[in-house]
């Protein structure tokens, strides 16, 4: 059973930077694609990133592109999300999700990651 963990939430000032990591246990972690996602008080969880199984092609939402920055280390069994330049409107629950790999492009849609860990808090002050 695929279990994740993520962490490196905080409270941080707007114009700083964390990187979040999140561990994959359970099987074999070049097997999947990675995603992360958020989801702020009152909305929907949104997309944030998804990396493919061997990390050549990332995807980003627009909202992120230029300021955060997913990568993963398959010898770690590890995935990252490193977010520079962080605002307030990127103060959510951050979480991590995993999809076996198939085809070529990572999934997007939350309905297409079978596994997800239970989220770190990221708030960003103004």
């Amino acid at each position: 059973q695929v279990q994740l963990v993520e962490s490196g939430g905080g409270l941080v000032q707007a114009g700083d930077s964390l990187r979040l990591s999140c561990a994959f246990f359970g099987s074999i972690f070049s097997s999947y694609f990675m995603g992360w996602f958020r989801q702020a008080p009152g909305k929907e969880r949104e997309y944030v990133a998804g990396i493919v199984w061997n990390g050549e092609r990332t995807y980003y939402a627009d909202s992120v592109k230029g300021r955060f920055t997913i990568s993963r280390d398959n010898a770690k069994n590890t995935a990252y999300l490193q977010m520079n330049s962080l605002k307030p409107t990127d103060t959510a629950v951050y979480y991590c999700a995993a999809e076996r790999a198939t085809g070529w492009s990572a999934p997007r849609r939350v309905s297409e990651y079978k596994y997800w860990g239970q989220g770190t808090q990221v708030t960003v002050s103004s």
